[in-house]
């Protein structure tokens, strides 16, 4: 009969077997001047050198070439600015929510501001987009000598809203969509405001908006696009400091950290 295992045997081999530290934080950022002209490819190449200046240790995916965990539920198209963006670390260390902020916000990336951060509940998910907004500016009056005629806009508009497929050309073929799918709000009166409805399938672009409400001039003509808010389908309130912090404010005192569904 062989001997008993020791303690010390069983605890080493429970320690070679339990899983790695793995937390995810969710932090919530604004991407705006230059930095609006980066890539999402340049831009995810940022935030790994910022977490690696911040000394963060970050959980590693598996295999042959392990690469940090560090994703995105939405990628910004180049040249639009983003006000509420999201970036989701998976970190191999425990931190504080306020530690984590200070950290990140040492780091001076100009058009880069780190807006709050917030440790996720354990089993939480990767984050899934549910809708986008955004902020159209009017063209600029220098660039574009004749002012945008808004009842006409706003009659293609109606026309849009009220048709039940467009179809948009991309590269070389043609892509159709239902618009009621898509776009879950169109309006115009300083600026054009525009909420889209994320899909797993392709989607409209903002731009493909401005084209089929006869806008398509107005980037071109000094015209701005702002994503103004990234709502996800999970949101996660707390009123625990430990859990959520954000920059310029001060933390909410708590305990409790629940579920807000959408």
């Amino acid at each position: 009969m062989s001997p008993p295992e020791s303690t010390t045997t069983s605890t080493q081999s429970e320690s070679k077997t339990a899983e790695p530290l793995r937390l995810r934080y969710r932090v919530r950022f604004a991407k705006t001047g230059l930095l609006r002209w980066t890539s999402h490819r340049d831009l995810a190449r940022l935030w790994e050198r910022l977490v690696r200046r911040a000394q963060l240790h970050l959980s590693m995916t598996e295999g042959f070439h392990p690469k940090p965990r560090i994703g995105f539920p939405s990628a910004l198209a180049l040249g639009v600015s983003g006000e509420d963006e999201v970036v989701e670390l998976d970190l191999a260390e425990r931190l504080s929510a306020p530690e984590l902020l200070r950290r990140l916000t040492q780091d001076d990336q100009p058009g880069l501001s780190i807006k709050s951060v917030q440790l996720l509940p354990d089993g939480s998910g990767k984050a899934k987009l549910l809708r986008t907004d955004y902020v159209i500016t009017m063209p600029d009056p220098d660039l574009d000598a004749r002012p945008p005629d808004r009842d006409a806009i706003r009659a293609n508009i109606a026309e849009l809203m009220n048709k039940e497929a467009v179809t948009v050309q991309r590269k070389n073929k043609s892509a159709s969509f239902n618009v009621a799918e898509q776009i879950i709000s169109l309006s115009i009166l300083d600026a054009i405001e525009l909420s889209m409805a994320a899909s797993d399938a392709a989607t409209l672009k903002p731009t493909d908006v401005l084209d089929l409400i006869g806008c398509s001039d107005w980037i071109s003509h000094g015209s701005q696009i702002t994503r103004t808010e990234v709502v996800l389908e999970r949101e996660f309130q707390t009123t625990d400091p430990e859990f959520l912090a954000h920059a310029n404010q001060m933390p909410h005192v708590g305990q409790s950290t629940q579920e807000v569904p959408k």
